[in-house]
Formats: C-alpha cells, structure tokens, sequence
C-alpha cells in the first residue's frame, strides 16, 4: 500500500507525540506497517492485535484516506427536547428569579420552565446543560459600584506616595475603628501540635458580648495604639487624636490616613480640628 509523503509525515508525527492519543497512535502505526509492505498477519503480532483490526483500518485508510481513522460518526440517543426547550432553559437561568428567591437551583429552572414550554424536564437534565455552557446561577459574586469621584484617583496616588516614602522625621498613622467585636473564650484548651499531628482546638466557644475599638498603625514602625471604646461617635474620635498627640514626641509632624467614616467626617469633628494643631 503506497502512501503520500506528506501523509507519511503526520503519521509518523501521531506516533511520535506523546499527546497524541493510544487509538491514534495504533491506526497509525497499522497503516505505516502496511505501507512498508508488511503482511496483515504480521503486523498483527507485533502490534498485539486480531487481524480483523489490521484489515478494518488498512480498508478505511484505502477507502477515505486520513479521515479514515477517525472514529465513524454514532447516531446516539435522539434528543428528547428540542431547541426551544434548551433556550428556554438558558434564558431563565441568566434572568433574576422572582421574589424572594435569591438564586436560581436547578430545580427552580426546571419548574420555571416546564411552565413556560408546557415540558417536562428534570433538574439534572438543567444540570447538564446549564454545565456544558458554563452557566453557575446558583453563585453570585458580589461587587461595589465605586461612586464618580473625579479626584479620586489622584488622592489615592497622593495616599501611596505617602505609605511608600514617608516624609523624614515625621509620623504616618492609619486609623480607623472596629466595632462589634465578638469577644469570645475557648470551652476546653487546646492541645499542641505533635510529631505527625497538627495542633487542635475546641470549637465550643462562650460568648462575652462585643468589643469596639479604635486604632491607629504607625505606618513606619508597624506599631499599633488602641483603645476600647464605649461609643463609635465624634466625641470618642477627637478624644482619641487628642490622645495620640500627646504620645508622640513634640516636634513631629503627623499625617494622618482615614476613611469617610461618620465620626471623622462629623461638624464635632471639622469644628475641633478647624485648626489643626501645629503638628497635624
């Protein structure tokens, strides 16, 4: 059996690849045995396979050439639901459910829809469709539509610039406030780790009420100041920075980072710091 160069090429290539697959890879090899003139019943032996495989794709190879290895085309199972039913399928699951459902599951899909087309369909059936689009109704991920600040990005710049490089001799604080802090205490003590085994820790907790606090990072130093605080307001703010001034050694100048929090943004406070101090 004479065979193209070319096709002798990519035969051999099929061969070779380590990704090509076992199947193609026996085909090959069939046909390239064939090629160099090797009987039906010796190329058998040597590939550990009947004869009536040999012959099968030496015939397909002789009849449809390179397309001829490829596996025939399989009727399969009919499909059950016609396009209008997958469109369906998809559409309800790229819309919003209804109120007060948050998320579509496949079942809500599959009831939603057997209303719509007057067709039953399962929920795994959703599954699989929905799956091989890729669609997940069932996750949502969340985000935050950043308000049109036309200075924003170069306050933030100005932020960085400030975090990297420092200004010499001066004081850096980020500050901001944690409220509502679960204070809790372990039932049982724990147990240390061991050779083999990693440390464990009860999970039985007492609860303690919460916690809030304040607190400002010396971004040079990493060192922290805090304080627990009774109220999250104005008043209990400026307390606060009153404190911090006086811990830092005189002299300094003090930048400080926050947020837009209520209590940093309050006329108490733009009223107490109308004049900021001779560091701040």
């Amino acid at each position: 059996m004479a065979i193209d160069s070319r096709v002798r090429e990519r035969l051999v290539r099929t061969v070779a690849s380590a990704k090509s697959e076992v199947r193609a890879v026996l085909r090959a090899r069939i046909v390239l045995a064939a090629a160099d003139g090797i009987a039906n019943g010796a190329i058998a032996r040597e590939l550990e396979v009947s004869v009536n495989t040999v012959r099968k794709w030496r015939g397909r190879f002789a009849a449809l050439g390179p397309d001829g290895l490829r596996d025939a085309e399989r009727s399969g199972r009919p499909k059950i639901y016609g396009p209008e039913v997958r469109v369906a399928i998809v559409a309800t699951a790229a819309s919003m459910p209804r109120h007060p459902e948050a998320t579509w599951s496949h079942r809500a899909v599959a009831q939603h829809v057997a209303g719509a087309c007057l067709v039953s369909v399962s929920a795994s059936q959703v599954g699989r469709i929905l799956a091989g689009l890729g669609l997940k109704p069932h996750k949502v991920r969340g985000w935050l539509t950043r308000r049109d600040t036309p200075d924003f990005w170069q306050r933030a710049s100005a932020v960085c610039a400030l975090y990297l490089d420092p200004p010499e001799g001066a004081v850096v604080l980020s500050i901001d406030e944690k409220t509502a802090i679960a204070a809790r205490s372990r039932r049982h003590p724990g147990r240390p780790p061991r050779p083999g085994e990693p440390a464990r820790q009860e999970f039985e907790y007492r609860r303690h009420g919460t916690a809030s606090l304040v607190a400002a990072l010396d971004v040079r130093t990493g060192e922290v100041l805090t304080e627990v605080i009774a109220r999250n307001n104005a008043a209990t703010f400026t307390a606060f920075l009153d404190q911090l001034d006086q811990a830092i050694a005189p002299g300094k100048a003090i930048h400080v980072v926050l947020d837009n929090g209520s209590s940093h943004t309050a006329k108490h406070t733009k009223a107490c710091y109308a004049v900021p101090p001779p560091a701040w």
